[in-house]
């Protein structure tokens, strides 16, 4: 399932999708996750970056507790 485009240009720096640009980071994985991560993406019709921003997004952070 791919993400329709918005109807505005895609102009460097200005998000498309998100309220904020994307910026570029690094991490390391092995070449078996990689493999799997560009599989997955490109049977969702996206880039790797997309499917890993919208896992992300859908992660929830844990909420510390206040027991001490």
């Amino acid at each position: 399932m791919s993400t329709p485009r918005p109807k505005k240009k895609a102009m460097r720096n200005e998000p498309l999708f998100y309220d904020e640009a994307k910026v570029r980071k690094a991490i390391w994985l092995t070449p078996s996750t990689w493999d799997t991560l560009k599989q997955v993406a490109e049977s969702e019709g996206v880039s790797v970056s997309e499917l890993v921003e919208r896992w992300g997004r859908h992660l929830k952070v844990p909420v510390a507790s206040s027991h001490g």
